[in-house]
C-alpha cells in the first residue's frame, strides 16, 4: 500500500524544513555578534578606550525605525492571512522603506562620529569606535540580506503565490526581520550601557 502525502503535508514539511535551516543560519550570526562583543569586552584594557564614548543620535533613532519596521512586516503577515492584499502590499512596501531608512540612519550616526572627531580606521582610530564600525558594518551586510528578501516576497506576492493559507514565504522573512531587529537592539544596549 503506499503512502502519498497530501498537498498540505507536504507544504507543512517544506515549511518546517526552511524555518529549522533558518534558525541554523541565526544562530550562526548569534555567534559572530557574541564573538564581537567579546572582543570589545576585552579590550576595555586597552589605553586607547574611550570610556566616554557617547553614541549619536541617529543610531537611537535608527533603532526606533528598526522596532517600527518589526511591527509593520508583523502586520503584513497578519494582513495576509486575513486575505488583505492591498494591506499586506502597503505593509510591507513600508517595512522595506523602514529597512532602507534604518541603514541610510547608521551612515549618519556614522558621519556624526567623524564630525565628533572620532575615526574608525587609520592612526587616529581607537578601540571602541573601530569595534562600533564593524559591528555596525556586519549588522548593515546581514541586514541587506533581509532586504532582498523582503524584495523577493514583494515579488512574489505581486505574482499572487501567497494567500490565507499560504504565507510561508513573508513568515521566513518576518522570523529573519524581526531576528535582525533583536540582533540591533542587543548592539545598541551594548554600545550605549557598555563604557
Amino acid at each position: 500500500m503506499e503512502n502519498r502525502m497530501t498537498l498540505e503535508e507536504v507544504e507543512e514539511r517544506k515549511g518546517k524544513t526552511y524555518k529549522l535551516l533558518l534558525w541554523f543560519g541565526m544562530i550562526s550570526v548569534c555567534m559572530i555578534f557574541a564573538g564581537l562583543t567579546s572582543a570589545y569586552v576585552v579590550s576595555k584594557s586597552r589605553p586607547d578606550w574611550l570610556s566616554d564614548f557617547v553614541l549619536p543620535m541617529p543610531f537611537l533613532i535608527s533603532t526606533i525605525v528598526m522596532l517600527i519596521s518589526s511591527g509593520t512586516i508583523y502586520m503584513a503577515l497578519q494582513a495576509m492571512k486575513k486575505g488583505d492584499r492591498k494591506q499586506t502590499s502597503i505593509l510591507l512596501i513600508t517595512t522595506l522603506v523602514l529597512g532602507l531608512a534604518f541603514i541610510f540612519l547608521q551612515f549618519k550616526g556614522f558621519s556624526a562620529v567623524i564630525a565628533n572627531g572620532y575615526f574608525f580606521t587609520g592612526s587616529e582610530s581607537n578601540v571602541t569606535t573601530s569595534f562600533l564600525y564593524i559591528a555596525v558594518l556586519v549588522h548593515i551586510a546581514h541586514l541587506l540580506g533581509g532586504i532582498i528578501s523582503l524584495l523577493v516576497v514583494i515579488y512574489n506576492h505581486y505574482k499572487q503565490k501567497y494567500n490565507s493559507t499560504q504565507t510561508l514565504g513573508i513568515e521566513i522573512s518576518a522570523m529573519y526581520w524581526h531576528f535582525m531587529d533583536f540582533i540591533w537592539v542587543y548592539l545598541f544596549l551594548f554600545f550605549y550601557f557598555f563604557k
